[in-house]
């Protein structure tokens, strides 16, 4: 005999059918915000965390020379942000630096934090760095006038660190101390947010920059050239630099005749006028060791009535 279905019966066959069609390990739908910063590729930045790496130890040279302190550069973090985020991440008031990046068109951000800028504004003035309060006022001109050659070391060793991928010329165009009054992009464009910790002596603090991802695509060329470059041999001047580096270090030349093996009580019963007859006659080759390596080979003379070790052009490794 037929009979209606109510809704509810409906209802749950629906549902039973549903749940038997749908496959436990189907992938899930996942929500597209299109109003996303554009990504740039994985590659590109894994170039740029090395690029800055390179900055990073290079700029604690530079700082320290600079600021005759002892300075020690991090790299913390590369990721990409909306425009937007990345000036909310800044403190505020702070000291920030709008960088022309000729010969492309754009902008960068060199933020400082004034964890840094005080006691770095107190050692050129002749302090010492050390302050009993940490400020949170906003630097005034004169003390952004004072940072500018701490600025010209940064700008210098951020040119060199991107030399290998394109030559930008990296310069001051303005100053300001509230992210919120920044103009350069609109919100929701993308920057790569390179995070570095900065500590100077007791001092410590972050310094922040964030490059358009427009500037990088520009060069996706250039990087796709870095990686695949690969230099066959060093070029006459980092020859040069590297070998003036080395100049000054001092090594420890010890010259070795073969090993021999005694027994403990022959060890112990030598006495003054014995003779310990060795396995290598005097017209053998004797070993030069340099630092605890072997090197090369030599004979043994005689000169201004000392023995000297006369190198021979074979190498002993």
């Amino acid at each position: 005999m037929d009979r209606l279905l109510s809704q509810q019966e409906i209802d749950n066959a629906f549902k039973a059918a549903q749940s038997q069609a749908t496959e436990p390990d189907a992938p899930k739908a996942e929500a597209y915000d299109f109003r996303r910063t554009d990504r740039i590729a994985k590659d590109q930045l894994r170039t740029i965390h090395f690029l800055h790496e390179n900055f990073a130890r290079s700029l604690s040279s530079s700082l320290s020379a600079y600021l005759r302190s002892y300075v020690v550069v991090n790299l913390i973090s590369v990721e990409q942000l909306s425009f937007l985020e990345f000036t909310q991440s800044l403190s505020s008031p702070t000291s920030l630096i709008t960088l022309g990046m000729k010969p492309y068109d754009g902008s960068a951000i060199l933020e400082i934090n004034p964890s840094l800028v005080f006691p770095i504004v107190e050692m050129l003035l002749g302090g010492n760095g050390k302050a009993l309060t940490q400020l949170t006022r906003e630097v005034t001109e004169i003390e952004q006038s004072v940072l500018e050659g701490v600025l010209r070391v940064i700008l210098n060793d951020l040119r060199a660190a991107w030399t290998p991928v394109a030559s930008i010329e990296f310069s001051l165009e303005a100053q300001e101390t509230e992210p919120q009054l920044l103009q350069i992009l609109a919100q929701n464009e993308a920057v790569v947010a390179i995070g570095i910790e900065v500590r100077i002596g007791e001092a410590s603090g972050m310094m922040n920059l964030g490059i358009p991802s427009i500037v990088i695509k520009m060069l996706r060329q250039k990087f796709d050239q870095h990686r695949t470059v690969r230099k066959s041999l060093a070029s006459g001047a980092e020859q040069e630099r590297v070998l003036k580096l080395v100049r000054p270090a001092q090594v420890h030349l010890d010259v070795r005749m073969s090993e021999k093996k005694v027994s403990v009580p022959d060890l112990l019963s030598l006495r003054e006028g014995d003779i310990l007859q060795l396995d290598q006659s005097a017209s053998e080759p004797f070993e030069l060791y340099v630092n605890g390596a072997r090197k090369f080979r030599g004979e043994v003379v005689g000169v201004n009535g000392r023995r000297a070790l006369r190198v021979s052009g074979d190498r002993a490794d």
